[in-house]
């Protein structure tokens, strides 16, 4: 999927990614960060994968060092259906934004800006926006 790279993310800032998701989703992936090795918050709604069905599992990156996972079950998602998610970045954490419902992921790296942004999975990017 696609890279962002310099989005220059800070707290009081907030990025919107609306796009589609496969009809045949198994899951798919969001990660803002500082580049592709520190992930400040690595977001997996997963339908079908790695044992989870119907389950948001977020989790941060360190390097090579992932920490430890944060499960949600609410699960506004829909095969073949389309995704509005709004990250609102804090000085402590990121606020997640779904429809009908809101949680936190704490910024365990600590990280100043979010610079990095990217998509992978069964989910197509329709349009990027921040404010």
């Amino acid at each position: 999927g696609p890279v962002c790279t310099n989005l220059g993310l800070k707290p009081g800032q907030r990025l919107t990614i609306k796009g589609k998701i496969a009809p045949n989703a198994k899951s798919f992936v969001m990660n803002l960060g500082k580049d592709a090795t520190l992930l400040g918050l690595h977001f997996n709604p997963r339908f079908d994968a790695h044992g989870d069905v119907n389950t948001i599992v977020c989790n941060s990156k360190k390097v090579e060092e992932w920490g430890a996972e944060h499960r949600e079950t609410v699960f506004p998602f829909q095969k073949g259906g389309t995704a509005e998610i709004t990250f609102g970045v804090n000085e402590k954490d990121v606020t997640v934004h779904l429809p009908g419902h809101q949680f936190t992921f704490p910024n365990r790296l600590n990280l100043s800006v979010f610079d990095y942004f990217d998509t992978q999975g069964d989910f197509t990017l329709q349009s990027l926006s921040w404010e």
